[in-house]
């Protein structure tokens, strides 16, 4: 479905200097004004939040659910939630991903006392098999830097959570990708742009290194074509094979 999320979550500079991100959680009216005119001029779109525990040195219960309820007198009711607090103060944005300690609890509290909003975990979900256990207590999971890091675990998905169909064929997957980045080069839009969310994509497998290396050192140089692609992944098919033989 299509989908405009307000992120009240994000602990960076930036959006501390511009009074946004985390910033707002300190403000849920003013966040609730927001996602009323979002509503409002999104027609049949849904809109979601994203939020954090809390700010600092707020107590998380009480930052958290005072938070959310006033958001969701709007009728917003699908919050994802970062299940650490963000520490504005004393904290760099990398930091606020691993140290303040996350709570699964107390968002499970959250969906426990609030049956009827839609509440999705994030924060820390590795892989798919604590997301299938974290189904158990909430709508749903939202992975991050696991997805990021190693995309291909998304090709597991729906044949590993939901049980419909068989695992995608990665090198299919980014066949039919070649496609759409063959339309964008003829944009003008560089290769690296596109390549570079996808260096992960083989972690664990044979080749990886060597694949993340081709395209590190050439999808960067002005003019790079479709072939440096296909050129990484012919390393990780010629690995493969020998593998296989």
């Amino acid at each position: 479905y299509d989908e405009i999320n307000l992120n009240c979550g994000c602990p960076s500079d930036r959006v501390q200097s511009g009074a946004f991100g985390a910033c707002l959680m300190r403000d849920p009216d003013r966040v609730a004004d927001c996602v009323a005119a979002m509503q409002e001029g999104a027609g049949e779109t849904l809109v979601t939040v994203k939020c954090r525990i809390g700010v600092d040195d707020d107590e998380p219960r009480d930052s958290l659910f005072s938070f959310v309820d006033t958001v969701a007198e709007t009728g917003c009711n699908v919050f994802i939630v970062h299940a650490r607090k963000a520490w504005l103060n004393g904290l760099s944005p990398k930091e606020n991903r691993d140290i303040p300690p996350l709570d699964y609890d107390l968002v499970a509290d959250l969906k426990s006392e609030r049956p009827d909003l839609t509440i999705v975990l994030n924060g820390g979900i590795p892989n798919l098999e604590q997301s299938r256990n974290a189904l158990e207590r909430f709508d749903g999971v939202m992975l991050g830097r696991a997805a990021y890091q190693t995309p291909a675990i998304l090709a597991d998905v729906d044949a590993h959570l939901f049980g419909e169909g068989d695992r995608i064929d990665v090198f299919k997957a980014l066949s039919n990708y070649r496609i759409y980045m063959m339309q964008q080069l003829d944009n003008g839009t560089h290769l690296h742009a596109m390549t570079r969310h996808m260096l992960g994509i083989f972690a664990g497998l044979p080749g990886a290194r060597a694949y993340r290396r081709h395209l590190s050192e050439n999808a960067t140089r002005p003019g790079a074509s479709i072939d440096v692609f296909d050129d990484a992944l012919a390393i990780v098919k010629n690995a493969a094979d020998r593998v296989a033989a």
